[in-house]
């Protein structure tokens, strides 16, 4: 498939013929594309929900947070807590929407609260899935208990590429702008016993049409290594072929 084509081919499949303008059609399209990210990142070619918003020669945040920078920022908020799709910093570690059903395909876990003991992460991540056994928390709170930013970030930042905590909706302060809750994956969607990466990559290569391994890896946090033999395992049950490079559905 030449350049064009397959740019012709992906904006069709990832653009609705009408701009979403409701969580409701948010909520479709996620469930359309299986995932998607917030806004479009340069070089990077993923859907995002900024662009089925705004329409695709939109710039994000040339003028400022606009009507559509603000849709897009209410919808990856209120989408996790109608359960309607994951939300944090999965895809090339920017803020993404995963729909459930990929999801529970992408989760490692058992879908138990102390999912997260079984995982090989720093001792910031493991304090702040602690934390959240009681519930959610706001982003302010898991701040201060890390007490250093930069710390936290990257806490958050491991946490999310094993998904195992999601936004859950935001919070109204008495002054200042809503705060984002945290909340255990596992409590939001029902994930655990279902993690296949061949049917999670099968379902990748289905809404971009074409990608090498490295753009798999990115994705989904996952190393070239595995990217690599989970597409070739597609290849051989004849659910995808490889032409130069990059993996198609078949």
């Amino acid at each position: 498939m030449a350049a064009v084509d397959l740019g012709t081919a992906r904006a069709k499949l990832w653009l609705p013929p009408k701009r979403v303008g409701t969580l409701k059609a948010a909520e479709r399209l996620i469930a359309k594309l299986g995932f998607a990210l917030a806004f479009p990142v340069e070089g990077v070619m993923l859907p995002s929900l900024f662009e089925a918003v705004a329409g695709p020669d939109a710039v994000a945040w040339q003028d400022g947070m606009g009507e559509p920078e603000s849709l897009v920022w209410d919808y990856k908020d209120a989408l996790p807590a109608a359960g309607a799709a994951w939300s944090g910093k999965l895809l090339h570690r920017r803020a993404s929407l995963v729909a459930p059903d990929l999801l529970a395909l992408l989760y490692e876990g058992e879908g138990e609260g102390d999912d997260y003991q079984a995982f090989d992460v720093s001792r910031e991540a493991h304090q702040i899935a602690a934390a959240l056994q009681g519930g959610p928390l706001p982003t302010s709170a898991l701040r201060e208990l890390i007490g250093n930013r930069s710390r936290y970030d990257r806490a958050m930042g491991e946490l999310h590429r094993r998904l195992l905590v999601t936004s859950a909706g935001v919070r109204k302060q008495a002054a200042g702008w809503p705060v984002v809750m945290v909340e255990l994956t596992c409590r939001v969607f029902e994930v655990g016993g279902r993690f296949d990466r061949t049917l999670a990559t099968q379902r990748f290569l289905g809404t971009v049409l074409a990608a090498a391994p490295s753009q798999l890896a990115k994705a989904f946090a996952w190393t070239p290594a595995v990217a690599r033999v989970t597409l070739e395992s597609l290849v051989d049950g004849g659910l995808a072929r490889q032409e130069n490079g990059l993996y198609r559905p078949a």
